[in-house]
């Protein structure tokens, strides 16, 4: 009699297949650990914000919807008469209009300038370090501390300015820099050209400090001059800071106040008001802090529309 041999597989006791070990869903404490330092990190900035901006900000948008005196604090709502109010000004379009041509002027001149200051230090040179110190030098000095400085320049009586075109023999009657409309605009531009200029030179000397020698090298020995350099390597790399520089000069150009509260006041005739100049009149002289707060909105949400149309404009740019 044959006995038949077990079949091995038959005799191997069936084990259920092994389940997959699903992944934890806790993180590691390495993990944890990290996000809490970013966090602590983080929260000394975030408070700043929330108490220097965003709260200002909130009361500021209260009381463009008030009616809120200097004095007498928040009547109630009222909205929207305080936006009204400061668009019927009769010096609220000449101020704008104003605002508008010195920021052209300014960032066409400073940057201008800048660029040029930049190009002439780029390269290590004897002297090289002396020339940037001084070029940067008007920065480190106070916006109010230069307009004063310049107030006493300009001066037709005691300032050394009228005095030396005077003994030059260019002028014979004492020079009024800030006696007419476009002579004050102008006055006022080279003040802060003068100040500016250096600062914007060394954003723009970083750029061009990063761009790749080896690209220049690359374009001269194809023969490239210097003027195709410029304007097909040159200016393309040096986007960002320029980027930078437009940004900064435009912002600051549109929020000037220092400058023309100190040499001018606004006049001669209403001619130099700025819009925050007019906001600190309707602040400050008028005793209204309701429509303060409605023109500070305003150009709140107009510099947020340039500085959106700007990155557009650099992010087409880049993309092209």
């Amino acid at each position: 009699m044959q006995v038949k041999a077990a079949d091995p597989a038959a005799a191997e006791p069936r084990t259920r297949p092994e389940r997959r070990a699903r992944p934890s869903r806790t993180k590691p404490p390495r993990w944890r650990s990290r996000q809490a330092k970013g966090l602590a990190y983080a929260a000394p900035t975030a408070v700043f914000v929330a108490v220097f901006f965003l709260l200002p900000l909130l009361l500021v948008g209260q009381m463009s919807l008030s009616d809120w005196p200097l004095l007498a604090g928040d009547r109630g709502f009222n909205a929207p008469e305080n936006y009204t109010d400061a668009t019927d000004s009769t010096l609220f379009w000449p101020a704008v209009r104003f605002t508008l041509l010195y920021t052209v002027i300014v960032t066409v001149v400073l940057l201008g300038l800048a660029l040029g200051l930049a190009l002439l230090v780029q390269e290590s040179r004897p002297g090289t370090g002396f020339f940037r110190t001084v070029y940067f030098l008007p920065g480190a000095l106070g916006l109010a501390s230069a307009s004063l400085l310049f107030w006493g320049l300009y001066s037709p009586s005691t300032g050394p300015l009228s005095r030396i075109l005077g003994e030059l023999g260019l002028v014979d009657d004492p020079v009024s820099f800030l006696g007419t409309p476009t002579s004050a605009l102008l006055s006022t531009v080279f003040l802060i050209v003068w100040k500016f200029a250096g600062f914007y030179m060394l954003i723009l000397l970083v750029g061009l400090q990063r761009i790749p020698q080896d690209v220049f090298e690359a374009a001269r020995m194809d023969g490239a001059s210097r003027g195709q350099i410029f304007r097909s390597i040159t200016l393309p790399l040096l986007r960002p800071s320029l980027a930078l520089t437009l940004l900064l000069c435009v912002t600051g150009s549109l929020l000037a106040f220092d400058q023309f509260f100190i040499l001018t006041k606004g006049g001669p005739d209403n001619s130099t008001v700025t819009v925050v100049q007019l906001i600190y009149r309707e602040a400050f002289q008028r005793m209204n802090l309701g429509t303060a707060a409605a023109l500070s909105i305003l150009v709140l949400a107009v510099l947020l529309l340039i500085n959106a149309l700007q990155f557009r404009g650099l992010r087409r740019a880049d993309e092209s």
